[in-house]
């Protein structure tokens, strides 16, 4: 594997406190209140900060709110976990009014998904900051059942490696070209990624292998986003690409989501494992993000270091 230069936060701990910030869109306190348990369950101490309820439109609140939440957080040494509610939208225009300091000083783990990736890349770029993609604490019991439950748990409160199989029913499996990628594991949700194109959270893919998930975009518009990355060279030189879940991205055009994944990834050159459980879909899964990875295309896996020391 690369070598594993990050920074990585303490493991959580029974009896940690952790901090539900909304730093995207609004959630609902019903929502969130299942989370709480799920939290509480594992040992945790489950702390909504001060505007995690929050609304401003299809915001969590006015940016200040949400950002002073996360620097909060951050600054809190009683908090040793950041666990975001939803995604949504709106982490990119608080991302600028993040302490960077404060996490270099008291590095925390950082969970989400989603828009969340925006925040993902921020902390990359200004701490170096491993971090865990998976569900927010505004659980969903009908999507993310025990499996996704002890999937997120591993990665916050154990420090052994994520190792995430391929699974057949996945709309993605048959996107694949077979080989052997090790990198360092970067990405999240397309439009984020794209969206970052330009700004200084958008990391350097070279010598990484690449997570791409999506939720409700019609191929043409997934085809759209990968040949803007191609174009633009952020995946000139990468290692590998993780597909995860394109979920409810039929448009009823002939050309399929698997169709276009296949056609803008399958001639880069470098392995390319689908069908991953990681995203918006049935039984997601949690994988770290800023550390080191190895991708099976040829066995089907998907392995991690984790994100926690």
């Amino acid at each position: 594997m690369p070598t594993d230069d990050c920074l990585r936060p303490p493991v959580l701990r029974p009896g940690d406190q952790v901090m539900l910030v909304s730093p995207a869109g609004p959630t609902r306190p019903e929502r969130v209140a299942r989370g709480i348990e799920l939290l509480t369950g594992w040992g945790l101490r489950p702390v909504p900060a001060p505007n995690a309820y929050a609304r401003q439109g299809y915001l969590a609140g006015a940016d200040e709110l949400r950002a002073a939440d996360l620097n909060t957080a951050f600054a809190d040494p009683e908090i040793r976990g950041v666990i975001c509610t939803r995604g949504g939208y709106g982490a990119q225009r608080v991302v600028d009014l993040v302490d960077m300091a404060a996490v270099r000083r008291d590095p925390k783990v950082v969970a989400g998904f989603s828009d969340i990736t925006a925040l993902q890349f921020a902390l990359w770029r200004g701490a170096r900051l491993a971090g865990v993609h998976g569900p927010g604490a505004a659980w969903r019991d009908d999507r993310t059942p025990l499996r996704s439950a002890e999937s997120l748990h591993a990665a916050l409160m154990t420090t052994e490696p994520v190792t995430v199989e391929a699974v057949k029913e996945e709309e993605t499996y048959a996107v694949r070209v077979p080989g052997r990628a090790e990198g360092r594991l970067l990405g999240g949700n397309l439009c984020l990624i794209t969206a970052s194109v330009g700004t200084p959270d958008m990391p350097d893919l070279t010598g990484a292998v690449l997570l791409v998930e999506e939720v409700q975009e019609p191929p043409y518009k997934v085809d759209r986003m990968l040949t803007h990355l191609r174009r633009c060279g952020a995946l000139d030189g990468i290692a590998g690409v993780a597909v995860g879940q394109f979920t409810e991205c039929a448009d009823g055009w002939d050309t399929t989501i698997t169709d276009v994944l296949t056609d803008r990834l399958g001639d880069l050159g470098v392995p390319v494992l689908g069908g991953l459980p990681i995203g918006h879909g049935p039984d997601q899964l949690t994988v770290p993000v800023g550390t080191p990875a190895v991708l099976d295309a040829t066995t089907g896996t998907l392995t991690v270091t984790p994100a926690v020391r």
